[in-house]
């Protein structure tokens, strides 16, 4: 076994929360601890998206709790819901600051670590880093300030460009950047970031926590679906995934009475839907709250197919949705309807589902009709979703990631001479 690390990372989401970046820090960090390595996280008190602080827990200046064996430090934030620029930087600074102070009190770690895409985290862990004199590496999740950008919460000026220059900044002062696309690493090097400090290792799935499944009998009572061809979108209902035109796709389907759009998790987007489709007369629109880690396969095998969705913008080309992973563990057809891009490639490859373009409806609807008056075409691409989903294991993310940390510090020691990234970790 390699020597032991201690291992600081900052990821303003972790477990109870289940978006992507909770599950994939979280999900990582037990691989990591099991192999014999210190993982503490510092991170907030549970409230995304909704801005409210989940049952159990209290936004106190610093509490500590252990998780499958990871120390957590939860510090004090501004909450603001997943919503609106100006609370929502507030949260991002907030947690920027109070992060850097107390992890100043933690034990010194090899290495200092931070995701994206809440940028002023990975700002908060290039000064921890600094501070206490260890390296830096960067997870970068998504391109924040673009993002935000795409889905019109900034608009181009002066307030972008110092973010921008910032960013630009803090990717060369990094000592690696782990991206989870190929797509983020060409827009670095094209920005002028050096090739051989960025490692590619993509999302993927925890596989040992899925699996084929039959329909949740209780669920499915529960929520009415019982005999009904289910079209699932499990996860945030953000305005980065064009939720509105699903309605618009179901509008067109609504003669089918066995068709039924299903959407489960939060976000700021839900309650507009929600408004609209009673404002429609969706009845084939069902939306349920957000459910926890652990009773998601239970959710995703209502569905009969995963729809994967996102708004109409060339950014999200280079976006990789992490439950397409998900739906591939457990053995579920893909819907992909985003920009032709990464996501769009690996269901191509894998021959995992359909792509059509973004906020189409009538592509949509189209694709959901077929789909439905084809059992055996829909099986094939179960079957092979299922197949390919052991290509994005986390376990083997996890040790990937592990290889570029150990680089790093073995790097900082001198240990070592300059060896490239580029291809550690690259298993896609």
């Amino acid at each position: 076994m390699s020597i032991p690390l201690k291992i600081l990372f900052l990821s303003e989401n972790f477990p109870p929360e289940t978006n992507a970046a909770a599950t994939r820090v979280f999900e990582r960090a037990c691989y990591w601890v099991d192999a014999g390595h210190h993982v503490t996280i510092i991170t907030t008190a549970p409230n995304f998206p909704d801005g409210k602080v989940f049952s159990g827990y209290k936004n106190s200046w610093r509490q500590v709790e252990s998780i499958s064996g990871i120390r957590v430090v939860r510090v004090k934030t501004f909450i603001a819901p997943n919503q609106g620029m100006i609370r929502r930087t507030l949260d991002f600074l907030s947690f920027m600051v109070t992060g850097v102070w107390f992890g100043l009190f933690e034990a010194k770690p090899d290495v200092v670590a931070a995701t994206s895409p809440q940028f002023f985290t990975a700002v908060g862990g290039w000064i921890l880093a600094r501070l206490r004199r260890v390296p830096f590496i960067f997870e970068l999740g998504d391109l924040w300030p673009a993002s935000i950008v795409a889905v019109g919460i900034l608009k181009p000026g002066f307030i972008l460009s110092v973010i921008e220059k910032l960013e630009l900044n803090l990717y060369h002062r990094s000592e690696a950047i782990v991206s989870l696309t190929h797509a983020f690493k060409d827009n670095l090097v094209m920005r002028g970031v050096e090739s051989n400090k960025i490692a590619v290792i993509p999302n993927g799935v925890d596989l040992w926590r899925y699996g084929l499944h039959d329909r949740d009998k209780d669920l499915s009572m529960k929520w009415n679906l019982s005999g009904y061809f289910i079209v699932g979108y499990i996860g945030t209902h953000g305005m980065a995934h064009g939720l509105g035109n699903v309605l618009d796709a179901a509008e067109e389907l609504r003669n089918n009475d066995q068709i039924r759009f299903l959407l489960v998790g939060a976000g700021a987007e839900r309650d507009k839907l929600m408004f609209a489709a009673k404002n429609r007369g969706l009845k084939n629109v069902i939306f349920i709250p957000s459910q926890t880690k652990s009773s998601m396969p239970a959710v995703w095998s209502l569905c009969n197919i995963a729809l994967v969705h996102l708004k109409k913008d060339p950014l999200f080309a280079s976006v990789i949705p992490s439950k397409i992973f998900e739906s591939m563990a457990m053995g579920l057809p893909i819907l992909l309807a985003a920009p032709e891009g990464e996501a769009s490639k690996i269901l191509s490859s894998e021959k995992a589902g359909l792509h059509i373009p973004a906020e189409d409806p009538k592509a949509l609807a189209d694709a959901i009709e077929s789909l439905f008056n084809d059992p055996d075409g829909l099986k094939e691409l179960a079957d092979n979703s299922f197949s390919a989903a052991p290509r994005y294991s986390r376990e083997m993310q996890a040790h990937h990631m592990m290889t570029v940390i150990q680089l790093v510090v073995q790097r900082r020691g001198s240990e070592v001479g300059d060896h490239s990234l580029d291809e550690l970790g690259d298993n896609s």
